[in-house]
């Protein structure tokens, strides 16, 4: 499985959340709503999750630490060249 296309949409709004996320694989399944948070440790990802009873369940996730690593490096370093394209145009 490979990460083929990442797309990040920015928010400037004041909140944790930086920035959703779609990450698309091998070219033909698509994973939307993914969050960029800035954590207490610096930006982290979080999967789509929707509410339950007792709080938020993830609705899409990887199953293993490696799938979770290629998908935080993917997101975060599009989030870092969309940051900097962004600072490129205002200047």
């Amino acid at each position: 499985m490979k990460i083929t296309k990442v797309d990040v949409r920015r928010y400037d709004n004041g909140s944790n959340m930086k920035a959703l996320a779609s990450v698309v694989l091998d070219n033909c399944f698509i994973v939307r709503d993914i969050r960029v948070i800035e954590g207490n440790n610096g930006l982290f990802v979080a999967m789509p999750s929707r509410k339950v009873a007792d709080g938020y369940r993830d609705v899409a996730h990887p199953l293993n630490q490696e799938t979770r690593n290629m998908f935080s490096e993917a997101i975060l370093d599009a989030y870092q060249k969309a940051e900097t394209e962004e600072k490129t145009e205002e200047a």
